[in-house]
Parts: structure tokens; C-alpha cells; sequence
């Protein structure tokens, strides 16, 4: 069984980065997307979000990467995806979150992954907002399946 196509929020793929734990849900979700191991979509806005917080400075002193491996980590993440435009949507939960509130609008089967528990608690999204641990044993019980 496979899952449906995800939207992976720039909190996971920071997280993924920063983790010490390579069998932690946000490694595992981020490994998963530079392998092409899930489908996963994302916009030229949510990759240019990715970027924006990869390069801060203080984020870049955490996780250790140089510009030229930030770039190579997005390029690699694209050259996997699905990329779709948003579209217009209802409000999200945060202004700062419309973004990904738009790509979920873009496609009925799309699900979104994030640590953010302001999207993960709204009623209006209930089965297509999940967090990292719960996406990541989801996707094992695929892997694992007869």
C-alpha cells in the first residue's frame, strides 16, 4: 500500500538537519525525501522557505552546512518531488502557514507533516495534517507490508 503524496513543513526538513538521531522521524522523513522513498510536493515558495531559514546564520552555525551543500541539499530535494503551485484556500491556523495551507488546496490526496501543533490541533484539516512520528510509522508499516 502506498501513502498518499505529502507536504513536508520547512520545520521537519530543519529538524531532519539538526537531529543527532538518524532513526528519528524527521532523519528518516528527511533521508526519505533526498531517496525519493515517499512522494512529496513542493512549491518554488516552500523551497525558497526551506532555503531562507537554512541560511541564517545561526541555523547554519547548528547544522554545519556551507551555502554550496544548502544548495545541493535543496536541488536534491527538488529533482525528487512533485512540484505544484499553491492555490487559493481557506485561512490558515497562521498567517506565516497560508503557504502550505495553499499546496494542501492544490490536490484533494495530499497530506502535510509537521511538528507545529497549531496546524496539527485544527479541526478543519483532521486526517491530512500529521506529525513527523505518526507519518514515519505509517510509512514503515508500507515499507513492511506482504
Amino acid at each position: 500500500m502506498s501513502h498518499p503524496a505529502v507536504i513536508v513543513d520547512t520545520n521537519v526538513v530543519v529538524a531532519g538537519l539538526l537531529t543527532a538521531n538518524d532513526a528519528s522521524p524527521v532523519a528518516r522523513i528527511l533521508d526519505g525525501m533526498l531517496v525519493a522513498a515517499f512522494p512529496f510536493v513542493v512549491s518554488e515558495a516552500l523551497l525558497a522557505e526551506y532555503r531562507a531559514l537554512l541560511v541564517r546564520p545561526g541555523l547554519r552555525k547548528l547544522h554545519g552546512l556551507t551555502i554550496a551543500e544548502i544548495e545541493t541539499l535543496l536541488t536534491d530535494i527538488a529533482q525528487h518531488a512533485i512540484v505544484l503551485g499553491p492555490v487559493a484556500a481557506s485561512p490558515a491556523p497562521d498567517p506565516g502557514d497560508q503557504l502550505l495551507w495553499g499546496l494542501l488546496a492544490a490536490r484533494a490526496d495530499l497530506v502535510l507533516v509537521t511538528g507545529d501543533k497549531l496546524l496539527l490541533r485544527d479541526a478543519g484539516m483532521r486526517g491530512r495534517v500529521m506529525s513527523p512520528s505518526v507519518f514515519a510509522a505509517v510509512a514503515d508499516q508500507d515499507i513492511n507490508a506482504p
